[in-house]
């Protein structure tokens, strides 16, 4: 949902996207709604995630089986990030999806039957500015790499934090894999992503400039569903955040064993993802009013980009009252 590219490009991101989708058309194909298990006992739900710390409460639960614990059979479905896991949603081959603010209020306005049930974790500090060598001033930018979702928003906030036009910088859509080579190269002056991405950048020569809370830009990650699922699954629904909530306080206890499970579930690397996860507040909650106007800023940027064509229902989309009901 959020490019900047030139007419007839089709971005590597956008392809992986694809075909992730694709795959799990196929392997979900005929249990779209949450059937019950090969067992016959407990019901089934695929949760949509990309894979990075951001992730690791839903690493642990399935390491420590949490969820078959509560009654309900989790299968986690790993995609690339960014829209990918909400659009598995709609297109039914997941059930709930994990995803950031400004990557699901877009999804909402082309897919109005999304959900959002609750907060399970929020940073300000994870996502990290990283120039290339050289670059010593923000004002010294003529080229970004930028994710879609927020990488782009908190591109664009960055740039005019620091009395920079957003349409005077080049920003060059691309996926977080390809962003640190771009980098090494020059074809870009910087970028703003979480690690390893990070860590890569500063390999290939960048340095670290800061992060996005320094600039206002804090992101909340929500648990997605489907209304014309959710209406007769409530209490599976409850249960998985109940799971997940859960988790959060056992990653914020020991963010060791939560880097282990993210490795064996994520292949993710243990040391980089202990210290990310220092860097998340992993707390479950309802949606407040905060995170109404939170969304209403992200959907402004969003219909001033001309990105979005309108905004979504907030009183509808956003279920303030759901998390204290269901999953408490």
């Amino acid at each position: 949902m959020f490019r900047h590219l030139r007419p007839g490009v089709r971005p590597a991101a956008a392809v992986c996207t694809l075909f992730a989708l694709l795959l799990a058309t196929a392997c979900g194909a005929g249990t779209t709604d949450s059937a019950g298990s090969a067992d016959g006992k407990n019901p089934t739900v695929r949760l949509a995630l990309g894979v990075d710390a951001a992730y690791a409460p839903m690493y642990l639960a399935i390491e420590r089986g949490m969820f078959m614990k509560e009654g309900v059979d989790v299968q986690l479905m790993k995609v690339e990030g960014g829209p990918a896991a909400a659009q598995a949603v709609t297109a039914g081959t997941a059930q709930m999806s994990a995803n950031a603010d400004s990557t699901a209020l877009p999804q909402m306005v082309s897919n109005p039957q999304l959900r959002a049930l609750g907060v399970f974790q929020s940073s300000g500090r994870l996502l990290k500015v990283v120039l290339r060598k050289g670059i010593t001033s923000p004002k010294q930018i003529k080229t970004m790499g930028s994710i879609q979702g927020i990488g782009l928003y908190a591109t664009h906030q960055y740039l005019e934090h620091n009395g920079i036009d957003p349409d005077s910088v080049k920003i060059q859509q691309s996926s977080p894999q390809e962003i640190p080579t771009m980098l090494q190269r020059g074809d870009i002056d910087g970028y703003i992503l979480f690690d390893p991405w990070v860590t890569k950048g500063v390999e290939a020569g960048g340095h670290i400039a800061g992060a996005t809370g320094d600039f206002g830009v804090t992101y909340r990650q929500w648990l997605l569903a489907d209304q014309k699922w959710l209406k007769d699954h409530q209490d599976v629904a409850g249960k998985v955040f109940k799971v997940v909530a859960e988790a959060d306080r056992l990653v914020t206890k020991d963010p060791h064993a939560a880097a282990l499970a993210s490795h064996e579930q994520a292949q993710l690397p243990v040391a980089g993802t202990e210290k990310a996860i220092g860097e998340i507040s992993f707390t479950s909650r309802a949606l407040t009013s905060a995170d109404v106007t939170s969304s209403r800023k992200i959907v402004d940027f969003l219909l001033v980009e001309k990105l979005v064509k309108s905004a979504p229902d907030y009183d509808t989309v956003l279920l303030s009252g759901w998390y204290g009901q269901h999953a408490k």
